[in-house]
C-alpha cells in the first residue's frame, strides 16, 4: 500500500475520500453510526461466492454529484486500483447500485481464503449488478482509498491504440475491456495506477509468448495454465467476458505489442587517448 494512505486511526481502521482535491478521512466507527446505513443482502457474493449479509451504506450518499465523464478510483491495501466510470456509480432506475459495505468488529467477516484476512473494513459490493454488466473486477475489497479522476487513458496516453491500425475500431474496443478488467492489477507501457501483477507489454506482450490458444485459456482458468501458491489472478468466465469480448482484447494485446517503447541505444564511449 503507498505510504500516503492512513489506515488506521484511534477510532479503528480509516477510508480515505479524495474527491476533486478535497480529502476527508472517514473512520469505520463514524460510518457504522451513520444513518444511511442499511442492511442489505447480496445474492452471489463475487469474493465469496455465496449469499452474503452486509451493514452498508449506498455509495452515492458519500459523494457530491460527480461528472460523467470522469471516473472514481478505488485503492485497495494490496495495490489493487479499480477504475470505475461516474456514469455507473450514479445510474438510476433499473440499474445496478453500489453500496460501500463496512465491516462490524463485533461481527467481523470471514476470511476471503484460509489463512487469509476478511474483505473489510472497507468493501464495494453490487445490488442488482447484472442489471448494469458489472465486473468481477469492480468489486473492489480491502478499500483504503476512493479518490476522482480522468479515466485511465486520459492520464496514461501510451495505452491508446495507434488510430491507424488495421483492426483499429476492435482494439479501440479491447482497451475498454482492458481498463476494466485488467488494469486493475496490470499496467501496459508503464501506464496504469495497480501494482500487483507485471506490466503486460514491458519487457514482453503475452502474446509474444503464448500461442492465442494458450493465452485465451489462460484469461479463461489461469490454473489451467499454470499456478503457483501466491497466484491471485482471477478466471473471466464468459458472462464477464463475452468471446467477442476477448477477441477485441486480443486485438488490443496484439496492437499494443507493435507499439513497445523503443529502447534507448547508447552508444559506447571513446576514449581519446
Amino acid at each position: 500500500m503507498k505510504s500516503d494512505i492512513p489506515t488506521s486511526f484511534s477510532e479503528g481502521p480509516v477510508l480515505q475520500l479524495q474527491i476533486d482535491g478535497q480529502v476527508n478521512t472517514l473512520t469505520r466507527t463514524s460510518l457504522l453510526q451513520s444513518p444511511a446505513l442499511q442492511t442489505i443482502v447480496i445474492a452471489d457474493d463475487v469474493s465469496y461466492h455465496r449469499q452474503q449479509k452486509y451493514q452498508a451504506i449506498p455509495l452515492q450518499s458519500l459523494l457530491p454529484r460527480l461528472p460523467n465523464e470522469g471516473t472514481l478510483q478505488f485503492t485497495a491495501l494490496d495495490g489493487f486500483v479499480a477504475t470505475i466510470p461516474d456514469q455507473l456509480i450514479q445510474a438510476q432506475g433499473d440499474a445496478a447500485q453500489a453500496w460501500l459495505a463496512i465491516e462490524d468488529p463485533a461481527q467481523p467477516w470471514p476470511a476471503l481464503k484460509l489463512g487469509q484476512p476478511s474483505a473489510g473494513p472497507f468493501y464495494l459490493v453490487w445490488v442488482a449488478p447484472e442489471k448494469s454488466h458489472v465486473s468481477g473486477e469492480q468489486w473492489p475489497y480491502q478499500i483504503a482509498k476512493i479518490s476522482t479522476s480522468m479515466p485511465l487513458e486520459v492520464r496514461y496516453p501510451q495505452l491508446l491504440p495507434h488510430s491507424d491500425g488495421i483492426n483499429y475500431a476492435s482494439a479501440v474496443r479491447g482497451l475498454q475491456i482492458f481498463t476494466k478488467n485488467c488494469a486493475t492489477c496490470h499496467r501496459l507501457n508503464q501506464g496504469g495506477d495497480a501494482s500487483i501483477g507485471p506490466d503486460l507489454n514491458i519487457p514482453m506482450n503475452p502474446t509474444a509468448y503464448f500461442q492465442e490458444v494458450a493465452l485465451r485459456k489462460l484469461i479463461r482458468d489461469p490454473g489451467s495454465v499454470r499456478t503457483w501458491q501466491q497466484s491471485s489472478m482471477p478466471g473471466f468466465k464468459e458472462e464477464i467476458i463475452s468471446e467477442i469480448e476477448l477477441d477485441d482484447l486480443l486485438v488490443y494485446l496484439k496492437q499494443m505489442a507493435t507499439q513497445h517503447p523503443q529502447k534507448t541505444v547508447i552508444a559506447p564511449s571513446v576514449r581519446a587517448d
